[in-house]
C-alpha cells in the first residue's frame, strides 16, 4: 500500500461519500462483533477453569469489532488495516491453536504449521490471478482473502472427523462436525460480502452487513468449540 494513509476508499455499496457517517448500517453491524465477544468470554469463563486462549481470541474478536468500525466509518487507507490486521489474527490464531487444542502438536510443529499456512494464504490468490489472467481481488469483491481460511477450516473438520485409531471419541467427532457447520456459514456469509457491490442496482444498502453479522457467529463458534473440546478432554 503506497501513497496517502488518509485517502478515502470507496469499497462497499452503502457508501456514497467520503463522510463519516456514509455507512451507518456496516458501522453499526460491528456490534455483532462486540456481542460475540462478551458472549464467547462468559462462555469460556462458565467452564471455571482458566482457557487463556480462548479468552484472548475472545478479546480479539472485540478489536476486529472496533478495527471494522474504523474502516467504515472513516474508510481511509490506515483504517483499512485497522480493519484486516485483527481478523488476520485471530485466523492465524485460531490456526495455531486448532493444531495444538485439536491434534496435540507440539509447540514447535504447530508454529511450523502455521506458518506452511500463511504462506499458502499469501501466495493463493497471485497464484490464481497468474493462472486465470484477472484479479482474484476485484472479481471477488476483495473476498478471495478469505478462502484458505474457509479450505482450513473445512481441513481441520475433516482431520477430526478421520478415524485415528482410538483416539477418535465423542469430543473428537462433536468437534469436526460443529467446525464443518461453522465453514458451511462462513462461506455463507463470504457470499453475502462477494456480492455487495453487485447487488447495489437494486438493494443500495448492499449485503455487507450481513457478513458482519455472520462473521460475528462464525467468531463465537469457532470460540465455543474450542472451550467445549477442551472440557470434553478433561
Amino acid at each position: 500500500m503506497t501513497g496517502d494513509w488518509t485517502a478515502p476508499i470507496c469499497a462497499y455499496c452503502e457508501r456514497g461519500d467520503p463522510g463519516f457517517w456514509a455507512e451507518p448500517v456496516n458501522a453499526l453491524s460491528n456490534g455483532a462483533f462486540l456481542v460475540a465477544a462478551a458472549l464467547a468470554a462468559w462462555r469460556v469463563r462458565r467452564a471455571g477453569t482458566v482457557d487463556a486462549p480462548a479468552f484472548l481470541l475472545s478479546a480479539l474478536v472485540a478489536v476486529v469489532g472496533v478495527g471494522s468500525f474504523l474502516f467504515h466509518t472513516l474508510a481511509v487507507r490506515w483504517s483499512l488495516l485497522a480493519d484486516v490486521i485483527p481478523i488476520a489474527l485471530f485466523i492465524y490464531a485460531y490456526f495455531l491453536l486448532a493444531m495444538r487444542r485439536y491434534f496435540g502438536l507440539g509447540l514447535v510443529a504447530a508454529l511450523a504449521a502455521t506458518l506452511a499456512f500463511a504462506a499458502i494464504n499469501i501466495g493463493l490468490e497471485p497464484a490464481l490471478d497468474a493462472a486465470t489472467g484477472r484479479s482474484m481481488d476485484a472479481l471477488t469483491n476483495g473476498s478471495i482473502g478469505y478462502a484458505p481460511a474457509i479450505l482450513a477450516l473445512a481441513g481441520v473438520a475433516a482431520g477430526l472427523l478421520v478415524p485415528q485409531g482410538c483416539r477418535l471419541g465423542p469430543a473428537r467427532r462433536e468437534a469436526g462436525r460443529a467446525l464443518l457447520g461453522v465453514a458451511l456459514l462462513f462461506a455463507v456469509s463470504l457470499a453475502f460480502r462477494t456480492l455487495d457491490r453487485a447487488i447495489c442496482p437494486v438493494w443500495p444498502l448492499g449485503t455487507h452487513a450481513l457478513w458482519h453479522l455472520l462473521n460475528a457467529g462464525v467468531l463465537y463458534a469457532l470460540i465455543a468449540i474450542a472451550a467445549r473440546y477442551r472440557e470434553r478432554r478433561s
